[in-house]
């Protein structure tokens, strides 16, 4: 059966001869097959094929895609595209096969003039970036409401044309599946797409045939080096989104050195936003954050923007923190050089009360409840971030319930730990997304950075599986305290030894919520 997100494209896309396809890209065709043979659509992977799709099978990390041709068949694929060793692999399957000697490179092209070059006729916005991607794009495309009556969003939560959203299986969907997500939101007449770009996919040229409208650049912290090896990969994997051909212009947060090598590093008109109150940066910066309040009846921030003209214009963040003054910042910025007046922009994004799985208020404060949240940070930095955002809005203890991912980055485990006992007043460990990992041994690493801060683990308890860590958090907290869970944020699922199960930690608040008020009422 074919992928949800397969299923997400345009009612009635146009056909193009196998040999048109050759011609247009420079392909070799290998076999004898029917080469007028028409093609409606592509697929990188063989759960997103429909009947009438050319099959993109690439080298993998583990697997090339030539061994899932079979599947792909199956459900109706009509051609192949690989490289010399898939075709080698396949041998002769039937159908043609056109080999390309990088065909990963081509695809996001190919898909993009398949379905007619959807993002040119949607005002397009892309946002990079290690934390801080979702919740701009979120605020970006709640400005783009303001001005078009359908949008879509593509990220890490979803992928949305309208009122139509399904899971995302990834932060940045593979090409074939972004232009045609793409596509149907032109033919449902959207007028703007955002679109979450993550540096796996810009090395990976998953957002290949975009040529975005204006690109958007958080911050870099420590991620993902399992990935790029060193930060300074990490951060030329993020530039790619500034190249010439992927982005028209940039607006590239400067709050440190990153973002200043951002700046040199991006081929196209960039501006830049300091929003970090006092900051150097603010002085040579074109938009500057100069005052920021921790207020709004204890949930969001307001805040002053300068602009590049020397006007300053208050604006307001509706999460807490200072980390979302910056990601309001950068929407208003983002939102306006896609071409929303900017009160529109400052007024829609400081409206933009839910974000799934950042800083999300799933149970209120009082009747005996402490203020639960749930927040996707994973990273040191985004953690350290996080409890300082909610810690203002704590009356009482602050007290977290976190792990680390496994198979990721290894380094960050301790450090995670030292962050989380040293801006929490009580730590819970439990499990993230093992993985193939032993779950203990993620929990030990973390627990060896919480002994550099807590050599005695005061008010620290490592307990599993995950819903019993959350149902533990709350037993250890007053009303007058706050739990956040974070790690997973939105996440439906958890992957333990390479088997994904349904989970999400709004749910399991949400039971505990439900036994309670049950046993009340008994």
């Amino acid at each position: 059966m074919t992928s949800a997100q397969g299923r997400m494209r345009p009612t009635h896309p146009r056909a193009h001869r196998v040999d048109d396809i050759a011609a247009a890209f420079g392909l070799r065709l290998v076999t004898g097959a029917d080469r007028a043979t028409p093609v409606t659509g592509l697929a990188v992977g063989s759960d997103d094929v429909v009947p009438g799709d050319l099959f993109v099978a690439l080298r993998g990390l583990k697997r090339h895609g030539a061994a899932f041709t079979a599947q792909a068949l199956e459900a109706g694929a009509v051609a192949v595209l690989t490289d010399d060793v898939g075709a080698q692999l396949l041998g002769d399957v039937g159908v043609p096969v056109l080999v390309a000697e990088d065909p990963r490179r081509l695809v996001g092209d190919i898909a993009a003039w398949a379905y007619g070059h959807p993002a040119r006729e949607l005002v397009t916005v892309g946002v990079t970036g290690t934390n801080g991607k979702t919740t701009t794009a979120y605020f970006v495309d709640a400005a783009q409401r303001a001005r078009f009556t359908t949008t879509a969003v593509l990220g890490t939560v979803e992928l949305r044309v309208g009122a139509e959203a399904i899971e995302s299986p990834r932060t940045t969907v593979e090409a074939p599946v972004l232009h045609a997500v793409l596509a149907l939101a032109r033919e449902r007449g959207a007028g703007a797409a955002t679109v979450e770009a993550s540096s796996h996919a810009l090395a990976l040229h998953r957002t290949g045939g975009v040529e975005f409208d204006v690109a958007g650049f958080t911050n870099l912290q420590r991620d993902h080096l399992d990935f790029h090896g060193d930060m300074d990969t990490y951060l030329a994997d993020k530039a790619r989104l500034f190249a010439r051909g992927q982005a028209r212009r940039g607006v590239v947060v400067v709050d440190d050195a990153w973002g200043r090598a951002m700046v040199e590093a991006a081929e196209i008109p960039v501006e830049t936003v300091a929003t970090r109150v006092g900051s150097p940066a603010a002085a040579h910066a074109d938009w500057a954050v100069l005052d920021a309040d921790i207020g709004l009846d204890g949930v969001g921030s307001s805040f002053t923007l300068r602009t590049p003209d020397g006007a300053e214009v208050a604006a307001a963040s509706p999460l807490p923190g200072l980390v979302n003054v910056s990601n309001a910042a950068l929407a208003i910025v983002l939102a306006h050089r896609s071409g929303v007046p900017l009160a529109d922009a400052i007024a829609a994004i400081g409206a933009a009360h839910e974000i799934p799985g950042r800083m999300e208020r799933v149970i209120e404060r009082g009747d005996g409840w402490p203020l639960c949240l749930v927040d996707y940070a994973h990273t040191p930095d985004a953690l350290e971030l996080a409890l300082e955002a909610v810690r203002p809005i704590t009356p009482g203890r602050l007290v977290i319930v976190f792990g680390s991912d496994g198979d990721r980055d290894r380094g960050k485990r301790p450090i995670m730990g030292q962050v989380a006992a040293r801006f929490a007043d009580v730590l819970v460990v439990t499990d993230e997304n093992p993985r193939s990992e032993d779950p203990s041994s993620i929990r030990a690493a973390i627990l060896e950075g919480v002994r550099r801060e807590r050599p005695d683990l005061a008010d620290v308890e490592e307990v599993s599986p995950r819903a019993d860590a959350i149902r533990r958090g709350l037993e250890l907290a007053t009303d007058a305290d706050t739990v956040i869970v974070t790690g997973k944020g939105h996440e439906p699922t958890q992957e333990i030894a390479g088997v994904f199960h349904r989970y999400n930690d709004r749910d399991v608040y949400l039971a505990a919520l439900a036994e309670r008020t049950a046993r009340a009422g008994a």
